[in-house]
């Protein structure tokens, strides 16, 4: 059974910091697309960023220049660096992967429990 688990969400003042990192776990062969999406309240979710399994990276505009995508395709996990946070930033993060469980099959879209993010003004 595959999962996604994510880390490090929290609570910080404006201009701060924060890392979320979500691991894959469970039997698959292989993970494609990996990225994040964020959902304010009474919001629609809305992507954020995705890395795919050979580096390249899309970025919403909104965070260009703040946060950064990564992957460690050895530990099955992605990482959001998240800098210069706004308050406009609050809402809870998804990770979200297109992961292949069998072969030949198609990938299958996987969904995280969610982190909670809140910048303080």
């Amino acid at each position: 059974q595959v999962q996604l688990v994510e880390s490090g969400g929290g609570l910080v003042q404006a201009g701060g910091s924060l890392r979320l990192s979500c691991a894959a776990s469970g039997s698959f062969f292989r993970i494609n697309t990996m990225g994040w999406y964020r959902q304010a309240p009474g919001k629609q979710r809305e992507l954020v960023a995705t890395v795919t399994s050979g580096g390249m990276t899309n970025y919403a505009d909104s965070v260009k220049g703040r946060f950064t995508i990564s992957r460690d395709n050895a530990k099955n996990t992605v990482y959001l660096q998240m800098n210069s946070l706004k308050p406009e930033d609050t809402a809870v993060y998804y990770c979200n992967a297109y992961i292949i469980v069998i072969i030949p099959a198609l990938p299958i879209e996987f969904w995280g429990q969610g982190t909670q993010v809140t910048v303080s003004s």
